[in-house]
């Protein structure tokens, strides 16, 4: 049997056998006390989480939910950190808070390894990840991504108005992994789909988002058999040949981290170039500085990665403890919100400030830890990119109509509408 045979075989005994999870009920509705009562999926938090944040870390600082079938806020950076950097007593199985636990059999690998992996598995999914994000590898995509950006603003010839969001930010990272997995370029409105049922559905009954999820690994799936039957030089077939511990990786494994590279990279990334845009339309001393010296760039942009961070990443408790003050139960759900880490003014100076020239930050934007984030200097290569194509071509633009500003609700917060006046 050759190895496309064996490879496909497992892959019909992958996709007949799938694990889909243990059920926990879920509570939606207002927020009575966010302190003991927290949604991250309500209206209000998706609009402005940031005073609700700093509420918190004056009076929990660790707040508690019972929705989702439990779970925890820390809100301090040292406590973020701190979850963030124990693999021992905390789980990385699942990184995304909703109304069902996936069982603790799929520990250590998890459904979308690297990021789903505990150690010692963590260590080794990750490495077969990294020649692909190195700084030389992403540099080679920058002549392309910066081509692709002037072809979406040539494309708003003629407009007043424009989604800064919906027709500039969200195309570039869905283009770069196309490109990076070598799936069709025409499906990049099919990911936007798959990003908001993984990130943003998960109030939804869990008969519904497992059908989500089985829609998105059936398309991974297919494009598995696609890349079996025609290997190309992608990250795809990269995945599907490479081998680890001797073995070839499992069609489970292989589908689960092109699931994480197709929703990760396109979603963290689209939100934080829409935030910076946003923020640069509605503070024109600081889109007039960047015009009048590029230089400064890229670190503003660190800056706007610290004050807008799109990234919330969740744990599981392992077992009863007793942590900083709280009683934590076995499968609790911890969320880490790395934005709230980053305007800890215990951290930083002037942290609820937006300070494009500082010069010290050390912010956690791209996550803490062992699960730091693998495609750090790809979302930094789309991000400065995109911003320095957009002032290059629109240094003139301004919000139309603040109130027609929407964001994402969920884990991964960026604005979803932006309507900005170009001139």
């Amino acid at each position: 049997m050759t190895v496309d045979e064996r490879f496909s075989r497992d892959l019909r005994e992958t996709m007949k056998d799938r694990p889909l999870g243990v059920r926990n009920e879920i509570v939606t509705g207002p927020v009575s006390d966010w302190a003991t009562d927290f949604s991250h999926t309500e209206p209000e938090w998706a609009a402005d989480p940031y005073p609700i944040q700093d509420e918190l870390r004056q009076r929990c600082p660790i707040a508690r939910t019972e929705r989702f079938g439990g779970g925890w806020l820390p809100t301090r950076y040292e406590d973020v950190a701190a979850v963030a950097y124990d693999t021992e007593r905390f789980s990385s199985r699942a990184i995304i808070m909703s109304n069902f636990r996936p069982p603790r059999e799929i520990a250590p690998i998890g459904g979308a390894p690297p990021i789903s992996s505990d150690p010692p598995f963590h260590h080794h999914a990750r490495k077969l990840l990294l020649p692909a994000f190195t700084k030389a590898a992403v540099a080679r995509r920058e002549a392309a991504t910066r081509a692709f950006c002037h072809a979406l603003i040539d494309a708003f010839e003629g407009r007043d108005v424009v989604d800064a969001a919906h027709d500039y930010a969200q195309h570039i990272p869905m283009r770069v992994i196309a490109d990076m997995l070598g799936f069709p370029p025409e499906d990049g409105p099919r990911f936007r789909e798959f990003v908001e049922n993984a990130l943003e559905g998960v109030n939804s009954p869990p008969e519904e988002r497992v059908a989500r999820m089985e829609k998105l690994f059936d398309y991974l799936y297919a494009q598995i058999r696609d890349h079996v039957d025609n290997p190309r030089d992608d990250l795809t077939t990269y995945l599907i040949n490479v081998e680890l511990g001797g073995h070839k990786l499992s069609p489970e494994h292989v589908a689960g981290t092109m699931g994480l590279l197709l929703i990760a990279g396109v979603d963290t990334t689209w939100s934080a170039i829409g935030a910076s845009l946003w923020h640069l339309a509605k503070t024109p001393a600081d889109r007039e500085r960047l015009v009048a010296e590029p230089g400064l760039l890229p670190t503003a942009m660190e800056e706007f990665l610290r004050a807008y961070a799109p990234v919330t990443m969740a744990r599981l408790v392992k077992e009863d403890m007793h942590w900083r003050g709280v009683d934590m139960r076995a499968d609790d759900w911890v969320l880490l919100s790395f934005p709230a880490a980053n305007r800890d003014p215990a951290q930083f100076d002037r942290a609820d400030e937006v300070v494009i020239d500082r010069e010290v930050n050390r912010h956690a934007a791209f996550g803490l830890g062992i699960h730091r984030c693998v495609g750090s200097h790809l979302a930094r290569m789309e991000l400065r990119v995109a911003l320095e194509v957009w002032l290059e071509r629109i240094p003139d633009f301004v919000l139309a109509d603040p109130a027609a500003v929407t964001w994402s609700t969920g884990q991964v917060r960026g604005p979803r509408t932006l309507p900005v006046r170009i001139g």
